[in-house]
């Protein structure tokens, strides 16, 4: 196995573990274990679990990215690509039952801990954030935009936290409902004079 194709097995095994454990509670040898890789061979890629979680931000990020570029090219109209944001909700809700988002989750445990890699973290956020702004503006709602886009981030990590908290796949769907249903309140405002 060529030395790039091992270090992608173990981002992608540590990126799924720091998900279903959390950073704090993955070793080293959790993900040696998942990759299936002796530890020196583990620690000629990464030589500290820092590292790894950095690899692990860079993947979130270049995953979250490709996922907005997608639903830039399919979605058709703003509103439709801003129910693409809001359908994760859906599409992840097993996910989110078991372990809540997990850009908030990460960003929640790398604050607690007080750790550098936190704003790393947070910029998965802010890659959402801009990318539902530009969506509000493109609505016509430029001067709302910014608020509009935090509203409906921050409703979406209040749902994943209490369908986590609750394991209520009803919830995610009365929510989701709601949020269509707030999202075209904001077309009808854009499209009245």
């Amino acid at each position: 196995m060529s030395a790039e194709k091992t270090r992608r097995q173990i981002v992608e095994a540590a990126d799924h573990l720091f998900y279903r454990q959390g950073y704090e509670h993955t070793s080293f040898a959790d993900v040696a274990d998942v990759v299936r890789i002796s530890r020196g061979n583990f620690y000629y890629h990464f030589k500290t679990k820092d590292q790894i979680l950095d690899a692990v931000v860079a993947l979130r990020l270049a995953n979250t990215q490709e996922m907005l570029d997608r639903w830039e090219a399919e979605g058709g109209s703003p509103a439709e690509r801003i129910r693409s944001f809001i359908r994760i909700l859906i599409a992840n809700r097993a996910k989110i039952m078991a372990y809540g988002c997990p850009v908030g989750t990460l960003c929640a445990e790398l604050a607690k801990l007080d750790h550098v890699a936190q704003d790393g973290a947070t910029t998965i956020f802010t890659l959402f954030r801009d990318w539902l702004r530009r969506q509000f503006v493109l609505l016509g709602l430029k001067a709302e935009a910014d608020a509009l886009a935090m509203h409906i981030l921050a409703r979406s990590q209040g749902v994943a936290s209490l369908a986590n908290a609750f394991h209520d796949e009803a919830f995610i769907r009365q929510e989701v409902d709601q949020m269509y249903a707030w999202l075209e309140a904001q077309v009808q405002k854009a499209a009245s004079p």
